[in-house]
Formats: structure tokens, C-alpha cells, sequence
């Protein structure tokens, strides 16, 4: 079988009568724009793309098959916000302090599982929760520190 190429997402989504053949990979990889993944029906795929895809892109159809990107979940940290504007600022300050990407998600703050921050967290008596979730980060824009 033949390595299939693929630039871009289709900007479709899968219809009803397709089978949904999903392609999985772990965000690391879905932040690169060349890499290669094999479906699970055992069909490759070689990513060389114009922009970086997301889970959940279908990538090529095939017959009755479309191809799903499918991001894997990973080990994260979840902590709860509490309520009130002071508490949420200051936990805000301390994750941020720590330059790792965060997800907001339903009063929640998701980070991937770090030692670094589970010592902030047990220091600080901040409770958290030890999941398995797909983390989708905020997208920071970059810039310089001066410290």
C-alpha cells in the first residue's frame, strides 16, 4: 500500500454514510507541520502541511472512509477554580509565572502533568485533580521578557 500525502485539512466534515477512520496522534505532533501517522485501519499518510492541523480535521476520503485526525489524551493536572475574582487572579499569576500552557475549560485550569507544577500546587495548598484528557492549550502570542 502506498503512502498518501496530504497539505491541508478538507474543509468538509465526515457525512453520515462515511466511516469514520481515525488517524491518532499526540499533540506534539499535531503542533508540526511534516510528520508521518498510520491510521487505524492500517492505511499511512505523510503530513507535509501548509498549516498546522487540529483534532478532529479530516484529512482524505477514500470510498465510504474519511480520514479523521484524533488527538490522544495525555496525563494533565486539573484545578478548580474557586470562586471570586482575587483567588482565580492570583492562581492565574502563579501558573503563568511558571511559562507552561494552560487550557481553560468549565471553571477549570488544565495543565499537562509536570512535577514543577504539582510542587507549586502541594506548596501553595492549591487542590488539583490528576486526569487523562485531551489538552488543547491557549495559543499565546510570543514575545520578549526582560527580567
Amino acid at each position: 500500500m502506498s503512502i498518501e500525502i496530504i497539505h491541508s485539512s478538507l474543509s468538509e466534515l465526515p457525512r453520515l454514510e462515511e466511516s469514520i477512520i481515525h488517524i491518532s496522534v499526540d499533540r506534539s505532533v499535531l503542533a508540526k507541520r511534516r510528520w508521518r501517522a498510520t491510521a487505524e485501519d492500517g492505511r499511512e499518510f505523510g503530513f507535509d502541511l501548509d498549516e498546522i492541523l487540529s483534532s478532529g480535521d479530516t484529512v482524505f476520503r477514500d470510498g465510504a472512509k474519511c480520514y479523521v485526525v484524533t488527538q490522544n489524551p495525555e496525563a494533565i493536572i486539573e484545578i478548580r477554580l474557586e470562586e471570586g475574582s482575587e483567588a482565580a487572579a492570583t492562581l492565574g499569576w502563579k501558573m503563568g509565572n511558571l511559562h507552561f500552557p494552560i487550557q481553560i475549560a468549565n471553571h477549570h485550569i488544565r495543565v499537562a502533568e509536570d512535577p514543577a507544577i504539582r510542587q507549586v500546587l502541594d506548596r501553595e495548598g492549591i487542590s488539583y485533580t490528576l486526569a487523562e484528557a485531551v489538552f488543547r492549550p491557549l495559543n499565546a502570542s510570543v514575545h520578549g521578557h526582560h527580567h
